[in-house]
């Protein structure tokens, strides 16, 4: 008998995707429902900026031509949930910009008011490389041990 697991029929790893995904949908859009922030909870929400779907400004994707995480705390305004996307308006060195990013553009949401975070994979990619802060007025994320890190990678064998 072999000790080799067969390849699975079923995307697993897609539907654990997209159910997680589906997470930082729902936080959102109570966000949006309730008109603001709960409690001290913010977000750094990290995303791939070439992602099909994403739309931001210009300059923006020039200075983060990869990947660039973004921070809903205090200075954001015209937050809008959808079932695929979510729209939210930041400052970034003073001057606004309105951005429309994709729930699956995104690699990484955290809230480090309650020790939590999200990774996720985006098709194509294996891991995040590294990138500079967005600096869009918010604080920076400092890992502690024992954080509530849920990575999901389903490797495919070759």
């Amino acid at each position: 008998m072999s000790d080799d697991l067969p390849d699975s029929l079923i995307p697993y790893d897609e539907i654990v995707q997209e159910a997680l995904r589906a997470v930082v949908g729902r936080v959102l859009g109570e966000v949006q429902a309730s008109g603001g922030l709960p409690g001290s909870h913010h977000f750094y929400i990290t995303f791939k900026t070439q992602a099909p779907g994403v739309d931001i400004p210009k300059r923006l994707i020039e200075r983060f031509p990869d990947e660039m995480t973004i921070v809903l705390q205090n200075k954001y305004w015209d937050l809008k949930v959808s079932d695929h996307h979510f729209e939210v308006s930041l400052t970034f060195n003073q001057v606004a910009a309105h951005l429309n990013i994709p729930f699956a553009a995104i690699t990484a949401f955290v809230d480090p008011a309650v020790n939590f975070a999200l990774q996720f994979q985006v098709a194509g990619d294996a891991l995040p490389e590294p990138h500079d802060e967005a600096e869009n007025d918010g604080p920076q994320v400092v890992a502690e041990d024992g954080s509530n890190v849920v990575t999901v990678d389903f490797g495919k064998k070759k």
